[in-house]
């Protein structure tokens, strides 16, 4: 007698983690593991009174979704302050900091972030922009990649930055002609005033973290890699809010969290890291969320000329400068700390946007296999904006993962007017080759680095395989060879994301066995026009067989 089912999903295409959707099959469910995929026409044996029927009328069924690289306590903490992450014009944030300080007149400081480098000349708003609407109180805003900081004239007086106030050596102050600062810090610079923030409670940490995971949900994520566990740039460490989470109940995802390595320090930082590890071990939740990454970011960004460069960035005029960006990790030191972590069984997680980033990165692991040998251990690079075309080929043979951020690789006002105009003409066209790291049989897994971009994975989808956001007449950012396949995204974030987080044996495909972390797409993205991808929507997230979100 055939058991009977408690989740039967049906009449509709089934993507099981690779390749082409099947096609005529349902999947059943029972005890919150997968029980079988068949064919629609013996369904009926499995349904009895008590069983859910879900059908999918023509939509997709998918692994649910897993983000391999992103920020969900602080994303989560800005939603609960002064949020800029909707607005669409430097007009639309200064409206929303004067109405947010209004309606928040006991806050000290005011806080938040998510204000778009393009909607500013130069990438860098100036203080008084802020200083029109609040000059009595001390604003600090992030910006969405948290890489650069706004603040206002009581902000910069308060933290003592003025016009003799050097550039840390990982910074850069951006300032007037007579050397005053504007009101705009990137990197290091960051530091100089985070000392003086007002700090975030464990309470809000939590908070936070549950506001994030409600909206992930909904956009059908069930997993992801935490890619900054500790402090940085004024924020705390955000691991108390997972504990908080674990010991009440709250966390429904799946996490692997990756520890930040202080940039600032050595080896040293080791044996914290390795009891890090071992505490979230002592939790007795490895199910649910361990700490067995670590975090290093190589370089900045291209936007604020930080992100890593072999050949110099351009100025105004189209002449090559000085500036290379910036290596936050010498060569050598990267190298020697790869080994140590390698080898201590450590992941690591590498932030590497420029070419010379991701070469660096490269060579670290290439050290690290040759002292230690081979591992399983899945490093991975994150960002990968500029790739040199010899670095493409080397990442299979070093067993490493590119961590791609889709929603980055098109044309947009960002790239168009802070970026490409600067860099030197042949990393203009290497501008994130998925399409070459496939070829080249690099396993990928899919991060959105949320907060800094939108979490959406269907929405990185539609600019993965169209190289551009829906209704743009420009074309295919690095032309129509670096466009993705559909499925490959999509394994990217289910069985490649799942690979990267070694959760690979319990989740991320559908398969017989597997745990029943799934979600329901209408309409199905692989049955529309590749213009219309961003037209489907998750209508439904199941998590271990239960039901945790629903548009119905």
């Amino acid at each position: 007698m055939t058991p009977t089912a408690d989740v039967v999903f049906h009449n509709g295409a089934v993507f099981t983690g690779s390749g082409a959707p099947l096609r005529d099959r349902a999947v059943v469910v029972t005890d919150g593991v997968i029980r079988d995929i068949i064919p629609n026409a013996r369904m009926a044996a499995y349904v009895g009174e008590s069983t859910i029927v879900v059908d999918l009328e023509g939509g997709l069924l998918s692994p649910g979704f897993q983000d391999a690289h992103i920020h969900p306590v602080q994303g989560g903490v800005e939603m609960l302050q002064c949020d800029l992450t909707d607005t669409r014009s430097a007009a639309e944030a200064i409206d929303r900091i004067a109405s947010y300080a209004d309606a928040h007149p006991d806050e000290p400081w005011i806080v938040g972030g998510g204000w778009s480098m393009g909607h500013f000349p130069g990438g860098a708003p100036s203080a008084l922009l802020i200083d029109d609407v609040i000059a009595d109180r001390p604003v600090a805003l992030n910006s969405r990649d948290h890489h650069s900081l706004w603040v206002n004239s009581a902000a910069l007086s308060l933290a003592g930055i003025g016009p003799d106030s050097p550039d840390p050596a990982d910074g850069v102050i951006e300032r007037l002609p007579n050397g005053a600062p504007t009101g705009t810090l990137h990197e290091g610079a960051l530091r100089l005033v985070e000392a003086h923030l007002p700090a975030v409670s464990a309470e809000k940490l939590t908070a936070g973290l549950l506001a994030a995971q409600t909206r992930l949900i909904a956009l059908g994520i069930t997993g992801w890699q935490d890619a900054l566990i500790g402090d940085y740039a004024g924020f705390p460490d955000t691991r108390v809010a997972y504990e908080r989470a674990i010991a009440d109940g709250t966390l429904r995802v799946r996490v692997r969290g990756a520890q930040w390595w202080q940039r600032d320090r050595g080896l040293e930082q080791l044996d914290n890291l390795i009891r890090g590890r071992a505490d979230a071990a002592a939790l007795g939740r490895a199910d649910r969320y361990s700490l067995g990454t670590v975090k290093i970011m190589v370089d900045g960004i291209a936007e604020n000329f930080t992100a890593a460069m072999r050949e110099p960035y351009r100025d105004a005029c189209g002449r090559d400068t000085h500036n290379r960006g910036k290596s936050f990790i010498s060569s050598e030191r990267l190298a020697e700390y790869a080994i140590a972590l390698d080898r201590a069984g450590f992941q690591i997680h590498f932030h590497a946007l420029g070419d010379r980033a991701v070469h660096d990165a490269l060579n670290a692991l290439a050290a690290a296999r040759t002292v230690n040998g081979p591992t399983d251990l899945r490093h991975h690079l994150a960002h990968l904006q500029v790739v040199a075309p010899g670095d493409v080929s080397r990442f299979a043979g070093l067993g490493a993962v590119a961590n791609i951020q889709a929603l980055w690789a098109c044309h947009g006002d960002q790239i168009d007017k802070l970026t490409l105009p600067y860099m030197p003409e042949s990393a203009q066209k290497r501008q994130y080759p998925f399409g070459d790291l496939v070829r080249s049989e690099t396993p990928l897994a899919a991060g959105s680095d949320w907060p800094v971009s939108s979490a959406d994975p269907i929405a990185a989808a539609h600019v993965a395989v169209n190289r551009a956001v829906p209704g743009s007449d420009r074309p295919p950012l690095g032309g129509d060879e670096q466009r993705l396949e559909l499925a490959d995204f999509f394994a990217a974030c289910t069985s490649g994301a799942a690979r990267v987080n070694h959760w690979e044996s319990r989740t991320g495909t559908i398969r017989r066995g597997y745990d029943a972390d799934l979600i329901t797409i209408s309409p199905n993205p692989f049955d529309v026009a590749e213009a219309s991808i961003d037209e489907s929507r998750v209508t439904s997230t199941w998590i271990r067989g239960e039901r945790v979100y629903s548009t119905a």
